[in-house]
């Protein structure tokens, strides 16, 4: 919601893009010590388990229908993604998205 405004998102989408904003400042701020974030999409990790079942499977369906990759995360796709930002000791400053390319729709 940060990257693409939408109607009645304004409180949640300024709130992602000023974490994303922070990132880049931090990792000026505090070199050389590397400051990243992860974005996730739309991802089975338990957070819209309070939905209806057909609510849920609404929202999944959808999202999966606006991502490039067509499905949605999993808990498994956020962890290695951190995973790999762990490791990659060249990489600062950088918010990334973990949405199977929702973001660039």
């Amino acid at each position: 919601m940060g990257w693409q405004p939408r109607p009645g998102t304004v409180v949640k989408g300024t709130a992602h893009a000023a974490l994303a904003a922070l990132v880049d400042h931090l990792a000026v701020e505090l070199a050389p010590l590397r400051v990243n974030a992860v974005a996730p999409g739309i991802t089975d990790s338990g957070t819209w388990d309070r939905l209806p079942d057909e609510r849920r499977r609404a929202l999944y369906d959808s999202a999966a229908a606006a991502s490039l990759s067509g499905r949605i995360g999993t808990r498994e796709d956020v962890a290695d993604t951190a995973l790999w930002l762990l490791g990659a000791g060249w990489v600062t400053g950088e918010t990334v998205h973990v949405d199977g390319g929702a973001w660039h729709r």
